[in-house]
């Protein structure tokens, strides 16, 4: 029985200090991942906040070039900024949708900073004011002047009292609200 306590006392003393320096190593290795945890939890909140201080301010310009483009698009702006004198009504109705085509096509990758729903609202927008020139247009008779053409589009925006634009600029400015808190 002394031998086995011998034995058994030599087992404690070798097995001792290694429970020991296991311990210890533990405790290292927990407080060194715990640190490495935290620093990659501030590396990403720095990251998070460089990011939003960098695309926010790009985003928010994409809404004001958005808001530009459906301004610009809408049937009284476009009529007053592209002149129909000297134009037949075909010539104008082309130069028309031409403007329409190259406003939206320049605008095209502000998509990219807004929701699916905003830009599905610009979308239908522009396909409303296409729509609106194009029936108007196949209104006309043959010989019609682009003087004709502008009026009858402005006529038919007052008969509806409905501008094409207006929901599209409501939707997005709502949208800048809601995400930016302004």
């Amino acid at each position: 029985m002394a031998d086995f306590f011998a034995l058994l006392l030599q087992l404690i003393k070798l097995a001792l200090p290694a429970l020991v320096l296991v311990g210890g190593l533990y405790f290292l290795l927990q407080k060194h991942y715990e640190r490495e945890d935290r620093l990659r939890a501030e590396q990403a909140q720095h990251k998070e906040n460089r990011n939003t201080e960098i695309i926010t301010p790009i985003r928010l310009q994409a809404y004001e070039r958005v808001v530009l483009l459906l301004e610009r698009i809408t049937p009284s702006n476009l009529l007053l900024r592209i002149s129909p004198a000297g134009q037949t009504a075909t010539e104008y109705h082309r130069l028309l949708l031409s403007e329409i085509r190259n406003e939206f096509n320049h605008n095209m990758s502000q998509q990219v900073y807004m929701s699916e729903q905003a830009w599905q609202q610009v979308n239908h927008a522009r396909e409303d004011v296409v729509t609106l020139i194009n029936k108007t247009f196949q209104e006309l008779s043959e010989g019609a002047r682009g003087t004709d053409l502008a009026k009858r589009v402005l006529e038919t925006v007052l008969v509806n009292e409905q501008d094409p634009t207006a929901r599209a600029i409501t939707f997005v400015k709502q949208e800048v609200r809601q995400t930016f808190g302004s």
